[in-house]
């Protein structure tokens, strides 16, 4: 059930960031792919998804991360949706599903 889900919110994250899913599981330090990649551990953490789950999730994926790159990608999405408006309006684009790009 929560690989559904994971797979809905990275159809969703790549929609509203304007990214390629292949993008978002390649290592690459564009910010663009990596605020997706942090928007993606922020929506699965408050799911909740527990870290190994989205870790797993992302190496079926092809991107094989360890713990602490998604628990500070967490922190760093929450920390841009408490100051900046549009990242609010991108969040509740990719709860509620919204087609088109946020930022």
């Amino acid at each position: 059930m929560k690989r559904i889900q994971f797979n809905i919110y990275v159809s969703r994250v790549c929609d509203t960031f304007g990214v390629d899913r292949d993008d978002l599981f390649n290592k690459t330090k564009k910010r663009n792919i990596v605020e997706a990649r942090h928007m993606l551990y922020y929506l699965c953490e408050t799911r909740p998804m527990r870290v190994a789950n989205i870790q797993d999730y992302m190496g079926e994926n092809g991107y094989d991360t360890a713990h602490s790159p998604i628990i500070h990608g967490i922190k760093m999405a929450k920390k841009k949706i408490e100051e900046d408006k549009d990242w609010i309006a991108a969040l509740n684009r990719c709860r509620r599903g919204d087609v088109g790009n946020a930022l």
